[in-house]
């Protein structure tokens, strides 16, 4: 388990579900699209932390059938949610630019 997941798996997962309901497969999908397949995302660890996001509230998922298609669980971001998000984004970039200035790296 690469030690980036650790503190960056939640954010990604939020992130994502920020502008529209997805499932699970599709979130793993766009890590791996988006991040230009550098971060890959196993299901054997994304849905646990599904699960894990939503008992603590931050998520919501609901089953959804469609016509020819099996049925999926669609997670949305919720109110707590939104505001962890927010919490962890300035975390996230707080911690970026730590590390960046003391490695000499040019944050973007």
């Amino acid at each position: 388990e690469e030690a980036w997941k650790k503190g960056s798996a939640e954010l990604l997962v939020l992130s994502l579900l920020e502008d529209q309901p997805r499932h699970g497969y599709e979130i793993g999908k766009l890590i791996d699209v988006r991040s230009g397949g550098t971060l890959h995302f196993h299901v054997a660890s994304l849905y646990p932390l599904l699960y894990r996001l939503e008992k603590r509230g931050w998520i919501e998922g609901r089953w959804v059938e469609k016509a020819n298609q099996r049925r999926r669980r669609y997670y949305r971001l919720t109110a707590e949610g939104q505001r962890v998000l927010e919490l962890q984004r300035r975390k996230w970039q707080e911690f970026a630019g730590a590390v960046g200035r003391i490695a000499g790296v040019q944050h973007a």
